[in-house]
C-alpha cells in the first residue's frame, strides 16, 4: 500500500508518492489516520515511509527519464538531433516557437520533490531513533535529495523560489531567489551534511557517502558560473583529491573505486552493482506511476537511424523468429534499436582523434559503428538502393553473374545481406582502414558509411549529396547514419504490455555520477587554484584509464572541458559545463556545432523558458517571473 502525502508548492498542489526497491530498499507503509507527527513519533518504519517520498519526483522525470536527458545534454556542442526529430532543446525553437510547457514536466516534480525532503527534514526529530547519529544518517537522504532537487533547478531556470520549510500557504506571488543564495544556504550546506552523515553502504537510488562528496565537489565547482568564489574552488579541489586518495587506495574509507580497464564501465555485469558510479538509480517495473516502458528509455536516445537501410534492417514490432533473437523483438535486443534521436556533433567526433591522429579507445568503446541485419530473412540489393547509396552495379559485390547448374545460362542476380551478417559500417578517417574501406566503398556488399558524407569541414551535418552516378543533388541519404554511443544499451527489459511489443522497460541503473568526473573536477579546480600546475596529471589519470595516449603541457579550461565531453558525454551535464565555463555562447557554439549554434541566442538561451502552465496560476499571469527575453 502506498502512502501518499500532499503538499502545496508555489501555486501548485502537487501530490508525492511511496516507491520501493529491491536493493537498499524504500519499504512503503500506510499507517492509515495518522498525522505526519503520530506517523513519525509512533515507529521507525513510519518515518521512513514518509522519507521515501523524496525519491518520487526525480523518478518520475528525471535521471534515467528521455526527456531528462534532453535538458541536460541537448543544445551544446556535443549533440545535433537527426533528420526528422525534435528541434525544441537540440535547435532553441529554430529561431521560432516551440512548445512553452516542455520545462513542466520538470518543474512540477522537481518541486513536489523539495516539499517532500522539507516534510522530511522537519519531522525526523519525532523519529524515534536510538540515537542522532542514525537520525541523521536517514534524514540525511532527504538533505541531499533537496540540494539535487534545488542544483537542477538553479541551473535550468537560474533565479527561483527557495523553499527549506513545508509550505503552509499557497503564494500566488512568490518572489525569486538568486542562483548563490540558494546554493549557500540549500544546496552546499544540505550537501556538507549528506557528506557527513550518510553511510559509506553501496546503494541504487539511495545515495551513499560518496554520493554526497562527489556532488558536493560538483556544487562547489559550479558556484564559478556566478563569480570568482576562491573559497568554493578550494574546498572543490581539496575534497576530490580526499576521493581521488580513497579510489587510488583501493576505496576502503568511502568506498570510491575506478574500472581499470574500460570495457567494464558500462558492461551489463556490471551495471547494478557498478562501483564506479557514485550515485546510480534503477527503475522497477510497476514502481512508479509512469508506465515502466518509458520511464529508462536512454537506451533509445542514441541510437543510429540504422533501419533507414531497409535491404538488411527493419524496426521490427513482432517476434524474431528461426535464430538467436527468436522471441524478441528489436527493442529488446543491444545493438538492434533503431530509433534514437542524439547525433554526436561533428566536433564530439573530432575530439577523439589524438596528437598522432590515432583514434582515442573511448571512440570505440562508447560509440557503435557496425550494424549487423536484423531482418529473420535478410534482403537483396536492389536498382533503388543502388540509386540511392550510389552504388557501382558493375561490382560482383553488388550484381554477381550466376550460372544455372541445368542450363548453364548466365545471369545477374543481386547480392544478399542475410540476417547477422554485417549490414552497415561507419568509417571514420583516423581509422586504420579507412583509406581501404573507402575505396571498397561503392562496389562492398555492405554499406559502407564514410565520415566526410556525413559532416562538412564546417561542423555542419551535410543536407545535400550529390550522386556520382547520375550527377542529380539529393537530400543526403548518408545523414542517417552515425556513431551511436552505447553507453546506456542493455539486454535487460521487462515486458509492460504484450499486445504492444515495443513497450518494454529497460532495468539497467543509470548512472548520474561516475568517478572519473572527481578526476576532472580537480583538474579544473586546480587551474582556478593553482594555475592548473597539476591539471594535466588529473587528466592523464582518466586517459590512462581509458587507454588513450598522455596529453602534453599545461591544461586550460577548454582542455578539461574536451576530455570532459570524450569521458562524460550524454552523462546529464554538459549543459552544466557549458555554463559552468562560460562557453554557453552563440560564438562557441558556431565554432563547435553550427547547426545548433546559428539558433542560439545570448540574451535568453542560458536560461530555460519557465513554462506557461505554471505561470498562469499566478498572480498577473506570471509576467514578473518568466526569464529575460521570453
Amino acid at each position: 500500500m502506498k502512502f501518499n502525502i500532499t503538499k502545496k508548492i508555489l501555486p501548485l498542489l502537487l501530490l508525492g508518492a511511496s516507491m520501493s526497491y529491491t536493493s537498499c530498499t524504500l519499504d512503503e507503509t500506510n499507517p492509515s489516520g495518522s498525522t505526519l507527527e503520530t506517523v513519525s513519533a509512533s515507529t521507525i518504519t513510519g518515518y521512513e515511509g514518509i522519507l521515501n517520498n523524496i525519491y518520487f519526483g526525480m523518478q518520475r522525470r528525471m535521471y534515467g527519464y528521455g526527456e531528462w536527458t534532453t535538458f541536460t545534454e541537448a543544445g551544446t556542442d556535443l549533440w545535433t538531433p537527426p533528420r526528422g526529430f525534435a528541434s525544441n532543446y537540440f535547435n532553441y525553437g529554430m529561431g521560432g516557437g516551440w512548445n512553452t510547457n516542455m520545462m513542466l514536466n520538470f518543474l512540477n516534480p522537481a518541486y513536489d520533490g523539495v516539499g517532500s525532503c522539507n516534510v522530511a527534514i522537519k519531522y525526523a526529530p519525532l523519529a524515534p531513533y536510538a540515537t542522532d547519529a542514525e537520525r541523521n544518517a536517514k534524514v540525511a537522504e532527504a538533505h541531499f535529495m533537496r540540494a539535487i532537487y534545488y542544483y537542477n533547478l538553479v541551473e535550468q531556470f537560474g533565479g527561483i523560489t527557495l523553499h527549506l520549510e513545508p509550505a503552509t500557504k499557497v503564494d500566488l506571488h512568490p518572489s525569486k531567489n538568486e542562483p548563490m543564495e540558494i546554493y549557500e544556504k540549500c544546496i552546499i550546506p544540505d550537501l556538507e551534511f549528506a557528506a557527513e552523515w550518510l553511510p559509506t553502504e553501496e546503494c541504487t537510488t539511495r545515495p551513499s557517502k560518496k554520493s554526497a562528496m562527489g556532488f558536493l565537489c560538483r556544487a562547489y565547482l559550479q558556484t564559478r558560473e556566478y563569480g570568482d568564489h576562491p573559497e568554493y574552488m578550494n574546498k572543490a579541489l581539496e575534497l576530490a583529491k580526499r576521493m581521488i586518495a580513497d579510489c587510488e587506495g583501493g576505496g576502503s574509507q568511502y568506498g570510491v573505486q575506478m574500472y581499470a580497464n574500460l570495457e567494464d564501465v558500462f558492461s551489463q555485469e556490471n551495471n547494478y552493482g557498478n562501483t564506479e558510479a557514485l550515485w546510480k538509480h534503477r527503475f522497477v517495473s510497476g514502481g512508479s506511476s509512469n508506465n515502466a516502458w518509458i520511464l529508462n528509455e536512454n537506451n533509445k536516445l542514441f541510437n543510429c537511424l540504422a533501419k533507414q537501410f531497409g535491404v538488411a534492417m527493419q524496426m521490427s514490432k513482432n517476434e524474431h523468429s528461426g535464430n538467436r533473437l527468436a522471441g524478441k523483438t528489436d527493442h529488446e535486443i543491444w545493438g538492434t534499436q533503431y530509433d534514437g534521436g542524439f547525433m554526436p556533433s561533428g566536433h564530439l567526433l573530432k575530439l577523439y582523434v589524438q596528437a598522432d591522429g590515432t583514434l582515442d579507445p573511448r571512440y570505440y568503446g562508447y560509440f557503435q559503428t557496425s550494424w549487423y541485419s536484423n531482418k529473420d530473412k535478410g534482403g537483396g540489393w536492389s536498382d533503388s538502393y543502388i540509386k540511392t547509396y550510389d552504388k557501382d552495379k558493375t561490382s560482383e559485390g553488388i550484381y554477381y553473374p550466376y550460372t544455372d547448374p541445368t542450363t548453364g545460362v548466365v545471369t545477374y542476380k543481386y547480392t544478399r545481406i542475410e540476417f547477422d551478417e554485417l549490414a552497415i559500417r561507419f568509417i571514420h578517417p583516423s581509422e586504420p582502414d579507412y583509406a581501404e574501406m573507402l575505396a571498397n566503398k561503392d562496389g562492398a556488399t555492405i554499406l559502407i558509411v564514410d565520415y566526410n558524407d556525413v559532416y562538412a569541414a564546417d561542423g555542419y551535418v551535410k543536407q545535400e549529396y550529390t550522386r556520382k552516378n547520375d550527377g542529380e543533388t539529393v537530400v543526403n541519404p548518408w545523414a542517417y547514419f552515425y556513431p551511436g554511443m552505447t553507453k546506456f544499451n542493455s539486454n535487460n527489459f521487462i515486458r509492460t504490455n504484450s499486445s504492444k511489443l515495443e513497450r518494454v522497460g529497460n532495468l539497467n541503473s543509470t548512472f548520474m555520477m561516475r568517478t572519473p568526473e572527481v578526476y576532472l573536477i580537480a583538474a579544473e579546480a586546480d587551474i582556478y587554484v593553482n594555475g592548473g600546475a597539476n591539471a594535466m596529471g588529473y587528466i592523464n589519470k582518466v586517459r590512462a584509464r581509458a587507454g588513450a595516449k598522455a596529453l602534453t603541457g599545461t591544461a586550460d579550461i577548454q582542455t578539461v572541458l574536451d576530455e570532459r565531453a570524450r569521458e562524460l558525454c550524454g552523462e546529464y551535464v554538459r549543459f552544466y559545463d557549458l555554463k559552468r565555463t562560460k562557453k554557453l555562447t552563440k560564438a562557441y557554439l558556431l565554432q563547435t556545432n553550427p547547426g545548433v549554434g546559428q539558433y542560439f541566442d545570448d540574451s535568453k538561451h542560458m536560461l530555460r523558458e519557465f513554462p506557461s502552465g505554471f505561470l498562469e496560476t499566478l498572480q498577473e499571469g506570471g509576467w514578473y517571473y518568466q526569464n529575460p527575453n521570453y
